[in-house]
């Protein structure tokens, strides 16, 4: 059934610049998505600015010289190339055209080189029932679940159309009647200090997305003072292991003041009461191998917040890695690490800050195999198709400590 446009969606679409183009785009995609209607957004997060191949640098500069700007504030998701310290990738100099030429596309039009795969950290971010159009699958599940505004997971060309035209297609989560949680998820079994630490909320978040799918939950018995850094960690991980646009945390999130609340005051469809046993499967299946062997450290993905950098330099405490060890941050994020004259230490410790990119989709890592640790869920699951390596997880703890000593070092402690 086709979408009804109204007399302006119409004149723009009849047209034959860029608006015209992202508006019959959206029509026809609408349509294929079930909705009536196209509503009006009033911020976009894009995530086409990372070169996959040359189509979408050619489909961004159609874009620009069709003469199209974003009609609604609009971040950009990372990018193919550290702007700020070009060596760090090691690309070859087509890839490095071609990545220079997309995010160079994607400013003209006006977006707001954020280069971050955390926006919302960065400032950007939409109020409560806010509609907008949202690409990248942590930013979208942030976006929903813990800043309360409502967005689909709008893929690469998608966003960039909806951002053009101001408008998305009405449906899913765009919805209320689409946000009422149907599972609830208890984790009263789980010890208080296991779900006060930060090692937990990744593999939180990959047992979610893996049992959850794409259906709503509410997660029940998790501390009032649960921090933006440990949502921000476990929606990145339930993002990737399923297709989780949207959590609720009773108690925490602002569509869940409580568990009825999320659940719109129905009976769940489904109680899954969660146990230790079950946790450590989960953890278990983020790495890849077992031993010793380390090869290089990567963290921050979802970018690395200036709370992290302050917790990693506590850890680090004046010592030196013995190991190639990445941190991948936004760029608003560096700017005040120099301000504040903190950017060098780390380095002279031996950490690489990557800004505007990650190493798991730029050429960064110094070799095309070998193991790497990571406190980051979204890293255990995409590293090994995306660079080659095995990959074990651990705790920021546990990362610094192996980096430090050559070789895997975790506490088992809190699995116990």
């Amino acid at each position: 059934m086709p979408v009804r446009l109204t007399d302006e969606e119409r004149a723009i679409a009849a047209g034959s610049d860029a608006a015209a183009m992202s508006m019959r785009i959206l029509a026809e995609m609408g349509a294929m998505l079930g909705a009536e209607r196209l509503i009006r957004v009033t911020s976009s997060h894009i995530d086409g600015g990372l070169y996959h191949g040359d189509s979408g640098v050619h489909f961004a500069e159609r874009l620009v010289g069709e003469g199209a700007r974003v009609a609604i504030p609009s971040t950009m998701n990372v990018g193919g190339l550290d702007l700020i310290t070009p060596a760090t990738v090691k690309a070859d100099p087509h890839r490095h055209e071609m990545a220079l030429r997309l995010m160079k596309a994607y400013e003209a039009m006006g977006c707001w080189p954020t280069w971050t795969c955390s926006p919302y950290q960065a400032g950007h971010r939409p109020k409560f029932g806010e509609q907008v159009a949202w690409g990248e699958s942590n930013a979208v599940a942030f976006c929903n679940s813990v800043l309360g505004a409502r967005t689909n997971r709008y893929g690469d060309f998608l966003d960039i159309c909806c951002a053009i035209v101001a408008r998305a297609p009405d449906y899913g989560l765009h919805r209320a009647e689409k946000r009422r949680a149907t599972i609830l998820v208890d984790t009263s079994a789980l010890s208080h200090a296991l779900k006060a630490s930060d090692v937990f909320y990744p593999v939180l978040g990959a047992w979610y997305g893996a049992e959850i799918g794409n259906a709503i939950g509410v997660i029940e018995g998790l501390p009032p003072f649960t921090s933006e850094d440990q949502l921000k960690a476990l929606g990145a991980a339930a993002a990737s292991s399923g297709a989780v646009g949207l959590f609720h945390v009773a108690g925490v999130t602002p569509e869940a003041p409580t568990a009825a609340a999320a659940l719109g005051n129905q009976p769940p469809e489904k109680t899954i009461r969660l146990d230790a046993a079950m946790l450590r499967t989960a953890r278990d299946r983020l790495s890849t191998v077992k031993g010793e062997r380390i090869d290089a450290v990567a963290l921050g993905s979802p970018h690395f917040s200036l709370e992290e950098f302050e917790a990693l330099e506590d850890l680090i405490d004046g010592r030196h890695v013995k190991l190639p060890f990445f941190v991948c941050t936004g760029r608003h994020v560096v700017a005040e690490l120099e301000r504040r004259r903190r950017l060098k230490p780390l380095q002279q410790a031996g950490v690489t800050v990557v800004a505007d990119t990650c190493v798991v989709v730029a050429p960064i890592l110094p070799s095309r195999s070998g193991v790497l640790m990571t406190n980051s869920g979204k890293f255990a699951h995409y590293t090994p198709a995306n660079t080659g390596y095995e990959v074990v997880y651990g705790s920021l703890a546990d990362c610094v400590k192996s980096a430090i000593e050559g070789r895997v070092s975790r506490d088992e402690g809190l699995w116990s």
